[in-house]
């Protein structure tokens, strides 16, 4: 009885031992810093990812990510797509065919598919602490497209099965009437906390405009341009939006380390390489969309080397010189006309005011000041509801949470501080329409610019459903 029991004891205990050895084991590995270190295929990975707050944002995978389509200088019938994968997908591939009511756009003979360009590219960022990143950027661009036609495409990595690639996307292309109606939307800078409070300007403003074209960002799209982190958290915020819906983008400062463009501008986004020089390619370009010319300039370039302010004047002169299109509008990251005193941009409107007044540009689409205004320079404070020749309307604009103070000048209309906007802009054949919208839904500020066939403008300021904010009148962060 008693050698029964002894070894009755005995078992348990080592059941005891090897239960206690367990919880240990597991503790200590849930203690350590996740890591993805591997040497079987004779290439770094990542060291370790336990100091990263979302690491998600940053790591690539097999499938799809940062899928992200641009216009192109005609797009009308093309678009452009550009994704991230992990190195290892080395290849990769768009497919596409006209969509369909059902499943039928699958049957053999309806899908194109289309070879990316692909490359490898390591990046970390030593000043935000990031870990070396190892992916691969793939861009494409889709040609040869009907006008006015639903399509639907996905990007992959060429396999049979549907692991790797993306769910598909439906995008439409522009009609072949220049004169239709389009709208798209404005962003200022998103710069700061663009996961958490960026991400609902930018899905707000598709909510209340889900047949939106396309959308234009002023710059600073991030804060620190080689940092994958903030890259990762602008991507999540839009989002499926950034792969349905076309975008151009500007570069900011923000963008830029000193005088080098970020390593990932160009990687990440698939715009027009038609402007005047390679440096500032894919930054500074110019696109028609319907009845209207878009130039992007490339405002830090423009100010901190000498060769490329001179070659994107010249080019902008011809640019414009040559221009067709009813409507035009620009883009840039430093204002013409600042909102503040000690940010006044003199190089920048001493070289390019001359030539948007030569060629009575329509609109300028500006950021940098994180706060709002939109005028024109003759308005001399006179709060008018109607201009009968308005001249150009400058709009400077602010979407994410950064916010500076503003002084009132003759030139504004309508300013505001501690407000996210988004700017709903539509045009049609002699009319365009602006709205300024904040976060809940609130119009702040609007206005109507109506062409006529000779190219008079008549200005008519409407009424918005919101008054003058101003920092101070708010607690301060």
């Amino acid at each position: 009885m008693k050698s029964k029991t002894y070894l009755y004891m005995r078992i348990n205990g080592i059941y005891f031992l090897v239960f206690i050895l367990l919880i240990a084991f597991g503790c200590k590995s849930k203690s350590q810093p996740v890591s993805t270190t591997e040497t079987a295929h004779g290439h770094p990975h990542y060291s370790t990812i336990g100091n990263i707050s979302d690491y998600k944002l940053i790591f690539p995978s097999k499938v799809p990510d940062r899928i992200i389509v641009n216009l192109t200088e005609d797009p009308v019938h093309s678009f452009a797509v550009n994704w991230r994968t992990d190195q290892e997908t080395t290849k990769g591939y768009v497919e596409i065919a006209k969509e369909t009511h059902g499943p039928d756009f699958l049957v053999e003979g309806h899908i194109r598919r289309i070879v990316a360009n692909s490359q490898i590219l390591e990046k970390g960022d030593t000043n935000a602490k990031e870990p070396l990143v190892n992916a691969a950027f793939h861009s494409a661009v889709v040609d040869s497209l009907e006008p006015g036609t639903i399509y639907v495409y996905r990007v992959g990595d060429g396999s049979v099965e549907d692991s790797f690639w993306s769910e598909w996307f439906q995008i439409e292309t522009p009609s072949a009437d220049e004169n239709d109606p389009f709208s798209f939307i404005y962003f200022g800078d998103a710069q700061n906390n663009v996961k958490s409070m960026w991400s609902r300007v930018i899905r707000k403003s598709y909510k209340m405009m889900p047949e939106v074209d396309f959308m234009l960002h002023a710059g600073d799209l991030i804060n620190h341009s080689e940092a994958n982190l903030e890259w990762g958290e602008w991507f999540h915020a839009g989002g499926y939006i950034h792969a349905t819906v076309p975008s151009i983008m500007t570069p900011g400062n923000h963008e830029y380390d000193k005088t080098t463009l970020s390593t990932l501008w160009r990687p990440q986004f698939n715009l027009p390489r038609n402007g005047p020089i390679e440096a500032v390619m894919e930054t500074c370009y110019a696109l028609d969309y319907q009845n209207m010319k878009l130039i992007s300039i490339d405002a830090i370039s423009f100010e901190r080397d000498s060769i490329s302010k001179q070659a994107q004047v010249k080019w902008v002169d011809s640019v414009l010189a040559s221009n067709t299109k009813k409507w035009t509008a620009l883009t840039m990251h430093y204002p013409i006309y600042s909102t503040a005193e000690g940010r006044d941009n003199i190089v920048l409107r001493e070289a390019l005011k001359p030539l948007i007044d030569k060629y009575k540009v329509d609109l300028v689409l500006q950021g940098h000041d994180h706060t709002y205004a939109r005028g024109y320079d003759q308005n001399k404070g006179q709060g008018l509801t109607v201009v009968e020749d308005a001249g150009t309307i400058y709009a400077v604009s602010v979407s994410g949470p950064k916010m500076y103070t503003s002084q009132d000048q003759d030139w504004m209309i309508k300013r505001g501080e501690y407000t996210q906007l988004f700017q709903i802009i539509t045009v049609t054949k002699d009319t365009l329409k602006y709205g300024s919208y904040t976060p809940l839904g609130g119009l702040y500020d609007a206005f109507d610019l109506i062409k006529d066939k000779n190219g008079k403008k008549k200005l008519i300021n409407r009424d918005a459903d919101i008054p003058l904010r101003l920092k101070k009148d708010f607690n301060k962060q």
